[in-house]
Formats: C-alpha cells, structure tokens, sequence
C-alpha cells in the first residue's frame, strides 16, 4: 500500500516516520521548500525527541521520499493523509483554509484520474467537516473519504504514532473503514469505527476534557493557597480514586501548545453555531488565561515588587520535549515581568531560539546556573529535567538570595526548604 502525508509538521512527520518504520512506502508532500530541504537531509524543522534518528533511518533504507508539489506526489498514492494546519482564527473558529486548498486540488485530480483513493482527514477539524466533503467528492465513486483524528503528544509525537492509545475512523464507506483497518492493523491499537461527525467530536471532546482537568486544579490551587493546603498532597489523594486517576491533575502557570487552546475555541466557536453554550469550556479558558497573571502577582507580591530585580527564568516552551512556544504561559510572564522593569535571564534546551524572535533583548543564559547567577529569585516555567534535577547546593551560592518560585511544583520542596531557600509553588 502506497500511502502519501500531506503536511510535515509534527503530526505529519510523526505519521509518516511511524508508517514507514511499519514498511510502508510513504511520501511527504509540503509546499514549504525550505522545510523539505531540512527533511530530505534527515533534519526537523522543530525539536521533536526520537524523531529525527528514526527519519533518517527512513532516508537512508530508501523508504521514504519527499515532494513539493501536491498532484505529482500524491501519483501513486493508494491513501491520502492530509494534516495541513487547521490553526484558530481571530473569533476561535478554525482556520481551514490549508485544508480546503488541498482538496481542492484532489478533487481536480479525481475528475481527471480514476485511481482509487481513500482521503483521510488526520486534522483537527469541526463536526461536519468530513460529511460536508464526502458530498463534494460524491460525482467520484472511485475516492473514499475518511476522518482518523490524532491524538499525539509533542515531546512524545513517534512514540504516540507508533503505539496509540486507540485508532478511530469516522467514515460512512465501507472500503475508506476496510482500507485503514489493514493501514493501521500493525499498530495493534483498538479501533473505533463511528460517523464521521463522531470522530470529529471525540478528538474535540478529549482535548477540552483533559484542558478542563488542568484549569480544575489550577482553580483548586488558587484556593489552597489562600487556605494554606497543598494541591499536590490533594492531587495525589483525588488520583487513587479509579474513576478519576492521576493523569493532567498537575497544578501550574497554565496550559499552552498548539492543540488545547485552539481546540477549546474551536470547539466553543462550533458550539455557539449551533446556539448551543458550553458554559464549562469557557471557563477553562478563562481560568487559563488568567492563570500566569495570577503567578505573576504572587511572585510581585512575595517579591514586594519585581522593579530592578534580577530574576532567573527556567523552562520556556509550552511543556518538556518540545521547542514549541505557541500559548506558552512563559510568554505572558516574561512580558509582565518585563513591564514591571525586572531585570531577565532565561535557559530553555530547545525553546529559546523561538523565544528570541520575540523577545530580542532578553538575556539567555548557555545553561540553568549561568541564568540562576547573581538572581534574586527564580522561576520555574517548565519542567524540563534540566531545570527540576539541579545541584542544589550550587545553586544557592551562585545565587543573590534564594528565592524560588515553581510554577510546575516539579522542584523538591521539602528538600529546598532544608537547604534555606524561600519556596512558593502553586497551591502548595
């Protein structure tokens, strides 16, 4: 089976490493040349961990090719992928312009080719997408159309391609659900065959479910602070219970990334179409928002100020494993902090590329005590292990006081304490 992915991002590349570790044959197809020119080299154009060794695996068996034109690398292509960006726009509606272009272009190709083809939808788009298409493609009995959401993790993108959780088609053709049953077979995963709108609301309904886990504890925390409880002691007790478990109970300064802040607008944009309010989801979002501020005036008020002060920042993308910095909370608090006239130097492994685009003044430190010397406070943003496993001791020497603010409670706070430094968390 000949199978094409078009859209080289983080789900496009994980999809076609994983598929062709599987033994498929599998092209890449993206407009961006210079992003290709990366790739046909066996590099990535993001920081993605594993991911990069495995393409250039691919590269070198010969497994893999890629193509910047659409029509001439799709040729041969029994399945289609597309995972073109579906990013929010200005009101939270999701932007599908990439998508509509590329299909489009397929539909073009389908009156003037009878090939069989199954097109599968891999982007996070609205319920009804995928019916709507299916009727624009129906004059072509020779193309099946097909929604197959992705539920990767950046940070963790070939691991999550190569075993899922589940695999779920949405699809009213029995050949689009028999073509990727035996696609995705190898992948031993449970599949869910369901509608297409189904499928579409399962990956909408999960990231704002998991989005609305985090916003709960971050409310929580809020309230264990002005009570003096520890939300991590209240997690650990909430996660024993089997109907609730462990998993996204972890308090902080926010969620970011490119997935659940667009999928939660989105998703409330397509509800309030439907004149249907999803009062819940729009308090996650709120609660988030406002979640960095709030971290930010807790660190000004232990501060009495942070005018003139010199502070270490550490941990600047959205989460661990990813250099992605799209709604990271770390942006908001570096242009508070700044605002307020402190004095800044930040360390992230992977990150601090992006964050200099936007920032181009702020000092960046090569490793996490150069950023923590002279500091009189700290701040953790992100749990990298670089920043959470530190030589303590070293650390309170190399800084002016030793204030710590962890806005991932990921430091050891029993241990910290022990040693004479300031400790505030979040919640705790």
């Amino acid at each position: 089976m000949n199978i094409a992915v078009v859209g080289i991002g983080y789900m496009g590349a994980a999809t076609l490493t994983a598929l062709g570790l599987k033994g498929f044959a599998v092209t890449g197809i993206d407009r961006a040349r210079h992003k290709l020119e990366l790739l046909r080299e066996g590099k990535l154009p993001f920081y993605e961990p594993e991911l990069e060794s495995a393409l250039r695996q691919l590269l070198a068996r010969g497994d893999v090719r890629f193509h910047d034109s659409l029509l001439d690398g799709v040729g041969p292509a029994d399945v289609i992928l597309l995972c073109v960006g579906t990013p929010s726009s200005s009101d939270g509606q999701a932007d599908l312009t990439q998508l509509d272009e590329v299909l489009e272009q397929l539909r073009a190709l389908a009156a003037h080719s009878d090939k069989p083809r199954v097109i599968v939808i891999k982007s996070t788009v609205p319920p009804g997408t995928t019916e709507r298409e299916a009727i624009r493609f129906a004059a072509y009995p020779h193309i099946s159309l097909a929604v197959n959401p992705e539920f990767l993790r950046e940070g963790s993108a070939l691991a999550d391609a190569l075993k899922p959780d589940r695999i779920v088609i949405g699809s009213d053709s029995a050949r689009a659900i028999q073509v990727l049953q035996e696609l995705f077979r190898p992948f031993d995963a449970p599949f869910v065959i369901t509608r297409p709108r189904n499928a579409e609301m399962i990956k909408y309904a999960a990231n704002a479910f998991l989005a609305t886990r985090i916003s709960f504890m971050n409310e929580l925390a809020r309230y264990c602070h002005e009570i003096g409880a520890d939300v991590s002691e209240v997690a650990a007790g909430m996660g024993l219970d089997v109907r609730i478990g462990p998993h996204f109970l972890q308090a902080g300064v926010g969620f970011g990334g490119s997935c659940f802040p667009k999928d939660t607008a989105a998703i409330l944009w397509a509800a309030q179409q439907a004149d249907v309010e999803l009062a819940i989801i729009k308090q996650v979002r709120e609660v988030n928002e406002s979640q960095p501020h709030w971290f930010f005036r807790l660190v000004e008020e232990r501060l009495q100020g942070v005018g003139g002060r010199q502070i270490a920042l550490l941990g600047l993308s959205f989460k661990p494993g990813t250099d992605d910095i799209r709604e990271a909370p770390s942006l908001t608090i570096i242009s508070k902090l700044l605002e307020a006239g402190a004095r800044l130097c930040a360390y992230d492994p992977a990150a601090m590329d992006a964050v200099r685009r936007l920032f181009p003044s702020l000092p960046l430190a090569a490793d996490p005590y150069e950023a923590l010397a002279d500091a009189e406070a700290a701040i953790l943003l992100t749990e990298w292990p670089e920043v959470t496993d530190l030589d303590w001791v070293r650390v309170r020497e190399v800084m002016a006081r030793p204030v710590l603010f962890d806005g991932r409670n990921a430091w050891p706070k029993q241990q910290l304490l022990a040693l004479g430094f300031a400790y505030t968390g979040v919640g705790r």
